[in-house]
């Protein structure tokens, strides 16, 4: 059995929805590109090629059919062929500074979603956001952020997942099946080892190859079998000295080659650097105001005139582009303009938002009381909205934003301003305790915050890390003097409760003063209202960390950010002429976050996988029945008096090379107070192995495995004997 066909069996427990195709991908894709294909004229073989951003930019035409969004590549009507229009992104139709005048809803960051730990639910959302983009008359969302998060600065944290390849490639796989559901193209990005934002357009992400292989080109490989995406979107930076976008040995070789994928590969807008670009597997350049110049299409044209390898090179550009329109169903259920019941989605936001909120830390003090008689609430804009993250992928509901500060001017400033939705966690928490007197200071003054919180019998300080697109975090403090306000507030009021709107993780000095911790990163459109169910205890918070909180930028691979002394910020990322960057990925190589502390034997501030509930827990034994598909069973038991949802995690703790911590096994379970479920799940042999010589490589020996609940609490490990295996 092959590494790919034992992977398709993986269901991991109850929470993963198995993929049903839709009417349209009944039919042979494939052969309907090869039929369509055939029958295009030379001057129509680059109109799908090349699109624009279809907002006002330079002096390109705008075509009227096309909405405002991030994309249209037009389509060849004679053939009918339909025009792709396409909009960012994982997190909900993306708001493009307010050109539509409309509205969205905005799901909560990729880090919130990654923290479900639900597949099922990412699905769901998935479907949702492509609902309401046929809706506003897209056909594409450029959605499926796959990248493993390896540095807490990076400025995009907050549109991924997670650290871990198993964990990011299954919640991606599950959205992009559920846009994809709804005859929407998913485009899972960005192909690859996309880390930081400092220098993007230049810096030269460098790893060996089996480190690659074994996490962020895994996590894609996994996403993609799960989700079968439309288009793959390559990134910015260069990838081992090649740009992502005209990288023969990740396009040519690891993509297409080795995975066998059938759909396109879609530039990242103005990652396009020539035309050599094509042969080396990019098959659209996108946003071309962005480049040079047009490389993809009278240059295209006149190269495929003349050159054997450039004619067949667009040949199979236009059939694996029509591939994918026909699979997923772009042509027969073309988007209608239509009405959108945001009330219904704004549920699936709030779920989404409820099931990623993680507790961190509870001295007792919540789930809050009917005794709290006076609450006093403190900083963040909780009077006004929740914290939303900046760039492309910033979606705002109807009516824009609550509260919009610009941070940068020029043609980019409504996509980097520092924007809330329109759910206030002040007026969330007022409608929960009607009868308490809730008190708001917004922070700005310390002295002001304490009076407040001496006088409550509760203080609830809400905490924001704005992070964005195109920038870097500089460190991993809380901006504009929060950590000295938590600090003083926490000194004037033992129960002190701390909710953190951040993009990615954060130190926290005030730690060991507080009475409770709540990560709620960016809870989309109905934050306010799910953050005061957890700390209301109306929902029993479930979330589990999808990444590694450091004690200290010292325990980091790389404790000073690359670039940060030399590179300007810039939200384009072009850098200086002949300006370099070079970033070594081989420091941790495969070894990301939760790997790296565990190699490293470093402690964390809390580990990959943690989380509280409001009941407890326990874990039946661990059995591992060996095979080509190991299964791994045990039982999960709610031992507390509410009910509850709890992650089993199984991790691999050691090989016949010696120990090491990998995650190859995760189930959410829902259970009632003092039930027991089994939960089975077979283990992708992957998962088990290295990457050695070109192939999957499992030696034969002794393997150890653990039960657990974070990374760092594993329960007694087992062990199970393995054969020689290579694919």
């Amino acid at each position: 059995m092959t590494a790919r066909t034992a992977f398709a069996l993986l269901a991991i427990g109850t929470a993963l929805t198995t993929v049903v195709p839709c009417a349209a991908q009944t039919s042979d894709p494939d052969a309907r590109a090869a039929a369509v294909e055939q029958r295009m004229t030379d001057a129509e073989r680059t109109t799908l090629t090349h699109g624009i951003m279809a907002i006002p930019y330079g002096d390109t035409p705008i075509p009227p059919s096309a909405p405002p969004g991030a994309g249209y590549v037009a389509g060849i009507p004679r053939l009918d062929i339909p025009a792709l229009t396409e909009t960012d992104a994982s997190l909900g139709v993306s708001y493009v500074g307010g050109l539509r005048k409309d509205g969205a809803t905005a799901l909560p960051s990729g880090l919130a979603m990654g923290a479900t730990w639900n597949p099922a639910l990412l699905r769901q959302g998935g479907a949702m956001i492509a609902g309401e983009a046929q809706a506003k008359g897209f056909n594409v969302l450029l959605a499926g952020g796959i990248n493993l998060v390896r540095d807490p600065r990076g400025g995009r944290n907050f549109e991924y997942l997670g650290e871990d390849p198993l964990h990011s490639g299954l919640l991606g796989g599950a959205a992009v099946a559920g846009i994809q559901s709804r005859h929407v193209i998913a485009t899972v990005k960005h192909f690859a080892i996309n880390a930081v934002e400092t220098g993007r357009q230049f810096h030269d992400a460098v790893i060996a190859e089996p480190a690659l292989r074994m996490s962020d080109l895994l996590a894609f490989q996994i996403a993609i079998e799960r989700g079968d995406p439309g288009s793959v979107m390559c990134a910015y930076n260069r990838v081992n000295g090649s740009s992502a976008c005209g990288n023969d040995a990740l396009l040519n070789g690891v993509l297409k080659r080795d995975w066998g994928y059938k759909g396109f590969v879609m530039s990242d807008w103005g990652a396009v650097h020539g035309l050599d670009f094509a042969l080396k597997g990019l098959d659209q350049q996108s946003g071309a105001q962005l480049d040079d110049k047009l490389y993809f299409g009278a240059e295209l044209a006149a190269a495929a005139r003349r050159d054997p390898r450039f004619k067949a090179r667009l040949t199979d550009i236009n059939r694996r582009i029509l591939r994918s329109m026909f699979a997923v169903g772009v042509d027969t259920h073309p988007p209608v303009i239509a009405p959108i019941d945001f009330a219904a989605n704004a549920q699936v936001a709030q779920q989404v938002a409820e099931q990623g909120i993680v507790l961190l830390r509870n001295r007792g003090v919540l789930p809050l009381a009917a005794k709290a008689q006076r609450i006093a609430v403190i900083g963040g804009y909780a009077d006004s909205g929740v914290l939303s993250g900046g760039g492309s992928s910033q979606v705002q509901g109807v009516g824009g934003p609550a509260v919009a500060i610009p941070t940068i001017g020029g043609p980019f400033a409504a996509l980097l301003a520092q924007s809330y939705h329109r759910s206030a966690p002040l007026a969330a928490i007022k409608a929960r305790a009607p009868k308490a007197d809730v008190v708001f200071r917004n922070g700005r003054y310390i002295a002001d915050a304490v009076v407040a919180a001496r006088q409550a019998d509760v203080a609830i300080v809400f905490a924001t890390q704005w992070m964005t697109e195109g920038l870097d975090a500089p460190d991993l403090s809380l901006p504009g003097g929060q950590d000295a306000l938590i600090a003083a507030v926490a000194q004037a009021n033992p129960n002190t409760i701390v909710v953190l709107e951040t993009g990615s993780q954060v130190l926290m000095p005030w730690l060991d003063k507080t009475a409770a911790v709540v990560e709620a990163w960016y809870p989309g459109a109905r934050g306010g209202e799910a953050i005061a169910a957890i700390l209301f205890g109306d929902v029993n918070p479930s979330g589990r960390l999808p990444v590694t909180f450091p004690a200290s930028t010292d325990q980091l691979p790389r404790p000073k950010l690359p670039g940060s002394d030399t590179v300007e910020p810039d939200f384009l990322g072009k850098g200086k002429p002949g300006q370099t960057l070079r970033i070594d990925y081989d420091v941790e190589g495969a070894d990301v976050g939760y790997r790296w502390f565990a190699k490293w034997q470093a402690t964390p501030l809390f580990p990959f996988g943690f989380g509280l509930s409001y009941t407890t827990f326990s874990h039946g034994p661990l059995t591992i029945v060996p095979g080509p598909t190991p299964l791994a069973r045990f039982t999960v038991t709610n031992t507390g008096k509410r009910d509850g949802a709890d992650v089993g995690q199984v991790y691999l703790t050691g090989t016949p090379s010696g120990a090491t911590t990998r995650l190859v096994g995760f189930s959410k379970v829902q259970l009632k107070a003092g039930e027991t479920q089994t939960v089975e799940m077979p283990i992708d042999p992957r998962l088990l192995a290295d990457w050695k010589d070109g192939k999957w490589t499992m030696t034969a020996g002794t393997y150890r495995l653990a039960l657990g609940s974070s990374a760092t609490q594993l329960d007694t490990p087992v062990d199970v004997a393995m054969p020689m295996h290579r694919w």
